[in-house]
């Protein structure tokens, strides 16, 4: 077989590729045919042979965003991400087509390279056994030699397992602490803007505590999950817990730190005393600040240890041996792009709402509290939130902070307070960059390339009207 006829075209034994033709006439007919998956594939194929792995990545994604089915593509994506160090990555997409009817050998032949990249040598070799078995022209005398002579260190400890300490069963030996439940005094009436988000949670988690017996009519349950996602800064947090006193519940704030533990099962044992306590004081919002950190795609899991943690989350979601009626969860993330796309299956997170940067009118509100309590001279908010378009929240306080500070000084070579005023204010806010431009670029890129069912379809209308 030739080295080339593995799937996707892309040669698995050669770390030499030979020098390819230009590329940018076949670069121009993706861009002439953006639909045609075959050129694509080609493209991608092309450029891994060419030694350029990011932008085969690309390729490969753009073209499995057209066929998801396509293995060819995924394998071709799997061996650009393998060539970047993206081992995580690739053992995704490998664990994928390793469970399709008759896998190619040259799958089983990358799955070995991975897993020894990741220490996972007893399972390289069982791959490689298997590919070369199936192929005996993909034996491989280096890669070969380096399964035969691996050191111990190499090989994972079985008392550590992805970068944390198995823990005895029989012992207690990190105790639960849980975080602490609050009853918010904030309301939807202390949330400048936001309306239409505001509308979306009420539909979905307020009128079902509401208005109970019309709801169960329909065979609808009190409780579910929104995810809100959007630029840093913008309110998420505080829009969570306004739900929570706007339906006079409960609310647990979920953070990192009282999850994730080093001893294998506390971080999903943990998990799991979070939504048994919120089921003990439903109604109850549940809420999960940088969800993606917590339920990251799997894709970005190099050990078994973190899946098993996602894996516990969406059992908890799922309400597998306990019921979640009258438990709202939401979660917030800056990029949720890098969560585990089973979190947004029905009856889970099945919400996916922006929460964009403040409109004007909330821009003015955002800073009137901001200089609340500080001497201040008669000040134009309106005319200041017409010239801070795309500001955050924190970008407009960064703004009264650096106004603040200037005022400070003046006032103490002056003998004598110096009000805030228009003036400075604006002044102030020309030094500020929003924050956000950056995030919108990024969210961009994915909506365009990487929005399998209108996910992002908010960030591009969000866009279109702000352009």
């Amino acid at each position: 077989m030739s080295l080339c006829d593995a799937p996707g075209g892309v040669p698995v034994n050669s770390f030499q590729p030979p020098e390819p033709p230009s590329l940018e006439p076949l670069r121009e007919a993706v861009r002439l045919s953006p639909d045609n998956v075959p050129l694509r594939r080609h493209l991608g194929d092309m450029l891994l042979g060419a030694g350029q792995a990011a932008e085969a990545e690309q390729a490969y994604r753009e073209a499995l965003a057209l066929a998801p089915g396509d293995r060819e593509i995924a394998t071709g994506l799997a061996r650009a991400f393998s060539e970047q160090d993206k081992h995580g990555e690739a053992l995704v997409l490998l664990e994928d087509l390793l469970t399709t009817p008759e896998p190619h050998p040259t799958v089983h032949l990358l799955a070995a390279r991975v897993l020894l990249a990741t220490g996972e040598r007893d399972a390289a070799g069982s791959h490689y056994r298997q590919a070369v078995g199936a192929d005996p022209g993909l034996a491989d005398a280096d890669l070969a030699a380096r399964l035969d002579d691996a050191s111990p260190d190499d090989v994972p400890d079985p008392f550590v397992v992805g970068g944390r300490v198995r823990a005895a069963w029989d012992e207690d030996v990190h105790p639960v602490v849980l975080p602490p439940n609050e009853r918010p005094a904030v309301t939807f009436a202390d949330v400048g803007g936001m309306d239409e988000v505001k509308e979306e949670v009420r539909l979905k988690i307020l009128l079902p505590l509401t208005q109970p017996e019309l709801y169960k009519a329909y065979g609808k349950q009190a409780g579910g999950g929104i995810l809100m996602y959007g630029p840093p800064g913008c309110g998420k947090t505080h829009l969570a817990r306004a739900t929570a006193g706007e339906a006079g519940a409960d609310f647990i704030s979920v953070g990192l730190d009282e999850i994730l533990d080093m001893w294998i099962g506390s971080s999903e044992r943990n998990l799991h005393e979070v939504f048994e306590r919120a089921r003990f004081r439903k109604p109850c919002v549940l809420f999960f600040d940088e969800v993606d950190a917590l339920g990251a795609s799997r894709s970005d899991m190099r050990g078994a240890s973190g899946r098993h943690v996602i894996n516990q989350f969406l059992a908890e979601l799922d309400g597998v041996k306990s019921s979640n009626e009258g438990i709202l969860v939401l979660a917030a993330t800056n990029a949720p792009w890098h969560l585990d796309p089973a979190f947004r299956r029905p009856g889970r997170f099945d919400r996916v709402l922006l929460v964009p940067p403040p409109d004007a009118a909330a821009r003015a509100a955002i800073l009137r509290i901001q200089c609340r309590g500080k001497p201040v001279d008669t000040i134009d908010y309106d005319h200041l939130a017409a010239r801070t378009p795309g500001f955050s929240g924190a970008d407009l306080k960064a703004v009264v902070d650096r106004c603040v500070e200037a005022k400070l000084r003046e006032s103490m070579l002056a003998g004598s307070l110096r009000p805030l005023t228009t003036r400075d204010l604006a002044g102030a806010a020309r030094a500020v960059t929003p924050s956000t431009r950056e995030w919108f670029a990024t969210a961009r890129n994915y909506a365009l390339h990487a929005n399998q069912g209108g996910t992002y379809d908010d960030v591009l209308r969000f866009m279109d009207q702000h352009s």
